[in-house]
């Protein structure tokens, strides 16, 4: 298969009947009763607002990763800085930037589009755009969000982006965000950044 043919494409389905089953505090489980090749099938899935995640470097090429606790794993991840899309109309990379400096207390002077992703594409529609950020400066001390919940115990910690990228391929990173991050953030490095597109917070 030749490159250009290797592309992931959006393809509608008949939906013959769509169920709400539970209306939850930040998305719904629905199911769909769609029409395939075969016939129909029934498909349950999280109905999901999308997200954004920010691989911040600094310019000894240090990712900053939080660790944060995540209940349904059970476990404290490192990931990077990362939200919801959950305010109406608002564009993926504004959203990221309201997340850098909610989360790390950052503002970023460039911004790229580095890897967009599905995070569990057969149980649920979350789309996730990842953000890389350079130039970053610290927001002020008397304009800094409080965190709270599972924010508010978050551990932030600068690493070299090859140590980041040993992490992940040794299996000791888990979060979807921060293996297809760094990695992707290594991959555009070796190609001189010449793989990215710039964009503007709106």
């Amino acid at each position: 298969m030749s490159d250009d043919r290797l592309v992931d494409v959006p393809r509608e389905r008949d939906v013959v009947e769509h169920r709400l089953l539970h209306a939850g505090r930040v998305w719904d489980l629905v199911s769909d009763t769609v029409t395939l090749d075969d016939g129909d099938v029934v498909r349950e899935y999280v109905d999901h607002p999308g997200a954004v995640a920010v691989v911040a470097l600094d310019e000894q090429d240090r990712v900053l990763l939080l660790r944060q606790y995540r209940h349904p794993v059970r476990h404290e991840l490192w990931e990077p800085p990362a939200g919801l899309l959950d305010v109406e109309g608002e564009d993926p990379v504004a959203a990221a930037a309201r997340e850098l400096a909610e989360e790390a207390d950052l503002v970023a002077g460039r911004w790229w589009r580095l890897v967009e992703i599905f995070s569990s594409p057969g149980g649920s529609d979350e789309r996730i755009t990842v953000f890389l950020a350079r130039d970053l400066t610290q927001v002020p001390v008397d304009e800094r969000y409080v965190r709270g919940e599972e924010e508010a115990s978050m551990v932030p910690v600068w690493v070299p982006l090859d140590d980041a990228v040993a992490a992940v391929l040794a299996g000791r990173l888990h979060s979807p965000t921060a293996v297809a991050g760094v990695l992707a953030a290594s991959a555009a490095r070796a190609a001189g950044w010449s793989t990215l597109t710039e964009v503007t917070p709106a």
